[in-house]
């Protein structure tokens, strides 16, 4: 029987991005089979390989694609929510190309038959990339540790509770110095428990106003402190999940300083919102952590444009109506954002707080090195992941069209700028925007 015959596509006259290198170029980029064959400028002028589809993209941008690491489904378990297949689909519609899944499934993912559930799974469906994290502790309990050697084997690309934290500081030591000796690396949600226990929404005025119960924001800044000080002991890796106070980015900012093994990221809605946000008590901006002032979301995007922060991901927690349509107290946190991710990045450039290869960084390469995924960059012999996006097109978000099963995103009706147009992965064209 004769090999199958690779398809080669031509990606004429984009604008070509490769945040980790630099690249800013019109060129031609040629894709054979899985892999980027050849791209520079002028490439394929006078002529192209026999054969090839060739796509005219005009001037339009390429760039790797997105990889998206925080992202909840409810798949096993809670498949009304979101299955792999729902949120692949919403995921390739956002331009991005692999997404990293929590393990805050039921069953949760403690175990490498959980891992194989989704990686099976995902090849089933065969739209993005799909990986997963595997439970720091069993259950996500906070007690035992789990038998992380077996789940890297597995495939897990990292460690944590997901929207648990790590609560006890012997069993956050014990999981830095574990996970340290298998090269992977710690993810923690730093609330502490005993502070949020109970909280609806930022501490300060506007809940007192309301009549909810606040979270304050010492509860993610002490836990973040402690972190810091258990990775210096243990020189293990260790990544904050979400941040959202001014101090919990000078915190890391000086643990960097120092030579720590430290890494963070943030969610759209916590440098596009603020607590004002959830105004006469609007589910849809109800979130863990808690949406904060506007001196915090100024200091998320300071914390983005000096490096500080070092990836955006989605924070994807599709919940349905029954668990939205409550009053504010009993609702259930969560927004969606594999279809915003990327528009929502997009308006930190158009208003002047980041240099697009910057803010491109942050949901390509950055998260990509964190999570040592072989994704999120355009080099010859690579993975073809890519999306061409138009960067300038206004259009406003509408959560009616959005391929997510649920439809809990706070920002339906925002206007913004640029979307995705073709998202590609492994050479193959997943989805495409309609003419």
């Amino acid at each position: 029987m004769s090999a199958p015959t690779k398809t080669r596509t031509v990606y004429r006259n984009a604008r070509l991005l490769d945040p980790a290198t630099g690249l800013d170029q019109r060129a031609d980029l040629l894709i054979d089979g899985e892999t980027i064959a050849d791209f520079g400028p002028g490439l394929f002028s006078d002529s192209t390989p026999e054969g090839a589809e060739v796509v005219d993209l005009a001037g339009q941008c390429l760039a790797p694609g997105l990889v998206d690491m925080r992202v909840l489904i409810g798949e096993p378990g809670e498949e009304e929510k979101d299955t792999i297949k729902s949120a692949s689909r919403a995921a390739a519609a956002g331009g991005i190309t692999a997404m990293a899944l929590l393990p805050n499934t039921d069953p949760v993912l403690d175990e490498v038959a959980g891992l194989e559930f989704i990686a099976r799974r995902a090849r089933e469906v065969k739209l993005v990339k799909v990986f997963a994290y595997g439970s720091a502790t069993r259950g996500t309990e906070g007690k035992e540790i789990t038998e992380m050697g077996l789940l890297s084997h597995a495939g897990a690309v990292a460690f944590t509770d997901g929207t648990k934290a790590i609560v006890s500081a012997k069993t956050m030591r014990r999981a830095l110095s574990y996970a340290k000796t298998f090269g992977k690396l710690i993810v923690q949600h730093p609330e502490e428990p005993s502070l949020a226990s109970g909280g609806m929404m930022n501490s300060g005025e506007i809940a007192t106003r309301l009549g909810l119960v606040g979270i304050p924001r010492e509860a993610e800044i002490i836990m973040i402190e402690r972190d810091l000080r258990l990775a210096e002991l243990t020189g293990g890796r260790l990544h904050f999940a979400h941040i959202t106070t001014s101090e919990s980015v000078d915190l890391i900012r000086r643990a960097k300083a120092r030579g720590l093994k430290v890494t963070c990221d943030t969610a759209p809605h916590y440098f596009a919102l603020t607590e004002t946000d959830v105004g006469d008590y609007r589910t849809y901006a109800k979130v863990s952590p808690p949406l904060r002032g506007e001196m915090d979301r100024r200091a998320i995007v300071e914390g983005l444009a000096d490096g500080t922060i070092d990836a955006i991901a989605s924070d994807h927690v599709p919940q349905d109506q029954d668990q939205k349509r409550l009053p504010f107290a009993q609702a259930a946190p969560g927004v969606i954002g594999l279809e915003t991710l990327f528009p929502m990045t997009l308006e930190l450039v158009h208003k002047g707080k980041m240099p697009l290869l910057k803010a491109l960084a942050c949901v390509t390469s950055n998260p990509a090195a964190i999570l040592d995924l072989a994704v999120g960059r355009i080099v010859k012999g690579g993975p073809a992941d890519l999306v061409a996006f138009d960067l300038d097109v206004p259009w406003q978000i509408d959560v009616g069209r959005f391929k997510s099963k649920s439809k809990n995103s706070p920002f339906e009706n925002r206007p913004v700028q640029g979307r995705p147009l073709r998202t590609i992965v492994d050479g193959r064209t997943v989805w495409q925007a309609e003419d």
